[in-house]
Formats: C-alpha cells, structure tokens, sequence
C-alpha cells in the first residue's frame, strides 16, 4: 500500500484540508493494516465535512477500524449514526453486525444480517421462507421476547 499511501498524501498535501483526500489517505492507512493512522485520517474527514455516498463509506470504515482496535461502543455509535442518515444501506447493516457478534451479541448480529439478506429475498432462493426470517430476525432483534 506504500505507493497508494504516497500517491493520496501528495494529493492531500496540494489540496490540504480537502475531506474526500483526506478520508481516502484513511482508507489507505486502514488497507495497509495501520489502523490506529487510519483513525485519525477518518476522524479528521468527517470534520472537515463529508456528505453522501462518501459519508457513508467513511462512517463504515471508521467504524471497521474501530472494532478492530476492540473499541466496540464507539464503533456501534458510529454505525448507529450511520444507520440514522443511510437507513436502507445493507453495508451499514453488515458492518453493524461484525461489531455485535465481536460485542458477544449474536442474536442481534444474526438479526442485522437476516434483514440484509431477505431485503434481497428475490434474488436468492428464500423466496417463501423470506417472511418467516424477517419475523425471525425482528424477534432476535428485541431480545426473543416471550
């Protein structure tokens, strides 16, 4: 990831305080398995102002980043934020679902997953079982309420 590292940061540094550079130089950092750099990168795009598609890519990133450094609440509130702006997006839901099975919470981990894929249910062979597991998931997601 050097030469990727190195090609992001000279474009940072000729458009210092740029905030989709400075996320990509994060990214980068994170690819390359440097993630406590890559924190940094994140915390200052989302500061500097990323918006859309970008933002929402960011926010998993981060939160990525964060539940491998075992920072599982900041990444969860993170996720959390991004699933308030971007609540239909399934890589929102799958990221949220790594941090809470790492948070020994696989029921709700399961749930996020299962509304991912019946979300897709037309595509896949689920087909008549699709409501069934998005009831399913809804009842893992409240905590298998009698």
């Amino acid at each position: 990831m050097a030469p990727t590292i190195a090609y992001f940061q000279a474009l940072l540094a000729e458009h210092p305080g740029h905030p989709v550079l400075t996320y990509e130089v994060g990214g980068a950092y994170d690819t390359a398995g440097q993630e406590e750099t890559a924190r940094g990168y994140y915390e200052r795009a989302l500061a500097l102002g990323l918006d859309g598609d970008v933002l929402r890519r960011c926010l998993c990133q981060y939160a990525s980043t964060l539940r491998w450094l075992g920072e599982l609440d900041e990444s969860l509130a993170v996720l959390d934020r991004a699933r308030r702006e971007f609540p239909g997006s399934d890589s929102v839901r799958v990221f949220r679902a790594l941090t809470l099975n790492d948070a020994q919470r696989p029921d709700e981990a399961v749930a996020e997953l299962l509304t991912v894929v019946t979300g897709h249910a037309e595509v896949t062979d689920l087909g008549r079982w699709a409501a069934g597991l998005r009831g399913l998931a809804q009842w893992l997601a409240d905590g298998r309420p009698e």
